[in-house]
């Protein structure tokens, strides 16, 4: 087991998949992060969705290609604090554990989300 990707041991692509989606729906109807999608379209969430998925997905293992921008480029001038990022954490490790995602695979994940904060907070 130890041998296989993050990707796998997450459950793959609808395992991830469901995961962004419940972890968006959390992040848009914060009080506070929810701002950063105040005037998208659903078309352009949909596609946030589905890059973020892609992104995921091809960090942890997967055979998934992510076409999108980098960090630096997608966060830029979307004053990002790290206040923003603290509450952004904890929804994710609720989301995290509203899946069951198990302690190991868990921190893995959170451990890659948290080597791209100085690419996404000002």
């Amino acid at each position: 087991m130890s041998g296989q990707s993050l990707y796998s041991r997450l459950g793959g692509y609808d395992a991830i998949s469901a995961v962004v989606h419940e972890l968006l729906s959390r992040l848009m109807a914060d009080s506070q992060l929810g701002r950063f999608w105040e005037n998208r379209g659903d078309d352009g969430i949909d596609r946030e969705k589905q890059l973020l998925i892609d992104y995921l997905c091809e960090n942890a293992g997967g055979p998934m290609l992510y076409t999108g921008r980098d960090n630096i480029k997608t966060h830029k001038g979307m004053g990002i604090s790290d206040q923003d990022w603290g509450i952004f954490i904890g929804h994710l490790q609720e989301t995290l554990a509203h899946f069951q995602v198990p302690e190991v695979e868990s921190n893995d994940v959170l451990a890659f989300i948290e080597s791209t904060k100085s690419d996404i907070v000002d």
